[in-house]
Parts: C-alpha cells; sequence; structure tokens
C-alpha cells in the first residue's frame, strides 16, 4: 500500500505543479499585495463602485492562493505521514495517510476545474441575454423556460441576479431578456451557454396538441466597469427616451424612464428600463454597451472568443448548441460534447452542471 501511497503522492505533486503554471501563482500573489496596499489607503472607499470592484478581485484571488496553499500543505503532512508510517511499519496509520490521500485527490479535482476558469475575463461578473427565434408564442414561452432555468441555477449557486432589460411576447413568455449576474466566476460558467438552444415538445398552445420545435439564443459577455477604455463618440449614439412597459410596479409603467442606445457605426442596440430613473437606466445600458464593444475588439484581437461568439449563429435549424426533447421521449443533449441526459424536468429546473463542467473539460482539453 505504501507504494501505491506514495505513486499518488508523485502524481498529486505533479498536478499541483502544473497549476501553479497554468494559475501564475506568483503573479496572483503579487496582485493581492497590490490590492491589501489599495485598501488601506483612506481614499479607498471614496468611490464605492471602484472599491466593490476591487474587494471583489481580491475575493478571486484569495479563492485561488488560498486554497493552493492549503493543497500544497496538505500534500507536504500526506508525504511526512508517509514516511513516517513506512519506517515504523504501522499499518493502521497507512490506512490513514491513505485516506488523507483520497480526499486530497478530491480536493485537487475540485480545485483543478478552476484551471478551467482562468481565461481573463472568467472571473468578471455576467450579462447574460436571451432571444426568442422564430415561431412567435412557442418561442417566447421557450425564452423564458430558459430565464427560469438560468434564474435556478444562478440561485443555487448563489449568484446575484438583477433584471436589466424585459420584452414580453404578444401572447406569452418573452421576446427577450437581459440579466445582471454577479458573483464568482460568472462569466466563466456561462459563457458555456453561448449559442442556440432548441425545443421539442408537444404545444400547450396547439389546440391539435401538434408537436412543435422552438428555438432561443443565448448570449453572454463579461460586465466591464470604467476600467476598460473604449472610445464612444456622442455622434455614434442613438439614445431613445421612452415610457418603461411590462412588469415592474405602479412606478415602472407610469414614467418615461426607460432608455434604447443604438451604437450606430455597430448596430449593437441596448435597453434598460428595470432602474428607478432615467440617469440610472442610461449609466446600465452604457455598461452594457461598452461590454459588449469591449467583447467585439476581443473577438478581433483573439481568434478563440472570434469562435465562441460565432458558435451563436443564426436562431434557427442547423445552429443549435443543445437540444431538449420532451415528446417523443425525453432527452437533452449538448451537441458541442455529446453530454445528455434523461432527466429534463432537473435540467429545467437549473441543474445544468453536467453540461456546463463537460464544455469546460473540452475547451481545457483542446488547449493542452
Amino acid at each position: 500500500m505504501a507504494g501505491e501511497v506514495k505513486q499518488k503522492l508523485a502524481d498529486i505533486r505533479g498536478r499541483l505543479a502544473h497549476l501553479a503554471k497554468s494559475f501564475d501563482t506568483p503573479a496572483l500573489k503579487k496582485r493581492e499585495a497590490e490590492i491589501g496596499e489599495l485598501m488601506s489607503a483612506p481614499t479607498f472607499w471614496s468611490n464605492q463602485d471602484k472599491a466593490k470592484a476591487i474587494v471583489s478581485e481580491l475575493k478571486g484571488l484569495k479563492s485561488i492562493a488560498d486554497v493552493y496553499d492549503e493543497l500544497a500543505k496538505h500534500l507536504e503532512d500526506c508525504e511526512v505521514m508517509v514516511q513516517l508510517a513506512a519506517e515504523e511499519k504501522d499499518a493502521e496509520a497507512e490506512a490513514q495517510v491513505a485516506g488523507d490521500v483520497e480526499r486530497l485527490e478530491k480536493a485537487l479535482s475540485e480545485f483543478e476545474f478552476k484551471a478551467m476558469l482562468n481565461e481573463p475575463n472568467d472571473r468578471r461578473d455576467a450579462f447574460l441575454s436571451i432571444h426568442a427565434g422564430a415561431g412567435g408564442t412557442e418561442s417566447c414561452d421557450w425564452a423564458e423556460m430558459l430565464m427560469r432555468m438560468y434564474t435556478r441555477w444562478m440561485e443555487r449557486h448563489g449568484y446575484q441576479i438583477r433584471l436589466v432589460d424585459s420584452l414580453e411576447g404578444e401572447g406569452a413568455g418573452i421576446k427577450s431578456v437581459t440579466l445582471e449576474v454577479g458573483g464568482p466566476w460568472a462569466y466563466g460558467y456561462l459563457k458555456s451557454e453561448i449559442g442556440v438552444h432548441r425545443l421539442v415538445r408537444i404545444s400547450p398552445f396547439d389546440a391539435n396538441a401538434r408537436r412543435h420545435t422552438s428555438f432561443a439564443s443565448v448570449d453572454v459577455v463579461p460586465e466591464f466597469d470604467d476600467e476598460i477604455e473604449i472610445e464612444i463618440k456622442d455622434s455614434d449614439l442613438r439614445i431613445d427616451r421612452m415610457r418603461a412597459g411590462g412588469k415592474g410596479g405602479q412606478h415602472v409603467n407610469v414614467t418615461d424612464s426607460a432608455i434604447r442606445i443604438t451604437h450606430l457605426p455597430t448596430g449593437i442596440v441596448v435597453q434598460c428600463q428595470n432602474e428607478r430613473s432615467q440617469h440610472q437606466n442610461l449609466e446600465v445600458a452604457m455598461k452594457v454597451l461598452k461590454s459588449r464593444l469591449y467583447r467585439m475588439e476581443e473577438q478581433k484581437r483573439e481568434e478563440e472568443l472570434a469562435r465562441l461568439y460565432g458558435e451563436k449563429g443564426e436562431i434557427a435549424w442547423g445552429h443549435q448548441i443543445r437540444s431538449y426533447v420532451l415528446q417523443p421521449y425525453q432527452m437533452i443533449k449538448d451537441h458541442r460534447t455529446a453530454a445528455e441526459t434523461g432527466n429534463v424536468q432537473a435540467v429545467l429546473d437549473g441543474d445544468i452542471d453536467m453540461f456546463i463542467d463537460a464544455y469546460l473539460k473540452q475547451r481545457i482539453e483542446k488547449k493542452k
């Protein structure tokens, strides 16, 4: 047993060394020290938004550096215990160390998963948008089902959710919705959902109970604040001020506070109507616009991000990344990774981790 445990420990040491290189732990610790100096300044909290962003960054850094240090210490303790147990020929101690090594392996595997989320924007908050495809009420209802699925997943993982904008369908559901998602690695996880999602079911809106196919697209962009330099000329913007509509309470329905911004050179349109004032809606809409423009610039410079965005494609047949079949059988399958499950109700209730994990693992394999 001692030889087997020693081999496992050697493998673990190699995996930790690979992770240290992947995360660039010296750079993480350097940045952590820099943030510590910033936070000690008496004027640190004078800009609340900037301060909160820095605190959020620190939490993300510590969630890596602290766990790495803990795993490295656990490894050293196990190596010492294995050596002592072998010298004393203590079978009980060897068995205990073997159990410790198994727990260390499990913790390391969980930590390795975060190595798949080490791209520059993975730790950022995100804006998630859903758009119904062609198909009227059917597609609008499907878009609302997807929104429910994602909000359930977000709530389960402790993310903060804020409705930025929504447009209701004519008969049911939603034509489009944008959510702001706050929490560790929000963009890193949710980027796996970019693409067209296809639903096959017996339509609840068809009096003849026929089977229908519906489509909806999901887009995700990282959220940026004032730290990114995106030049937006006033002459490139068309800003429309209008009356907010839909759900949201009496205040939302009676004030001309909604904002729609069209970026004329790119054709990007963003809208916000859920804040209490026109100024706040404008501020949030500009934040969404900057994030989308930044993503476009990144696409030009980085082929990988361009490929990611291109996966979304047309909101129609042949472009879907995942199919949700409710009739004539029940199966949800991701066409990129071949991950599938017959437990469709669990998935529609927010249990989508298996699809996110499979996608991220596939991406990391392609990088090797």
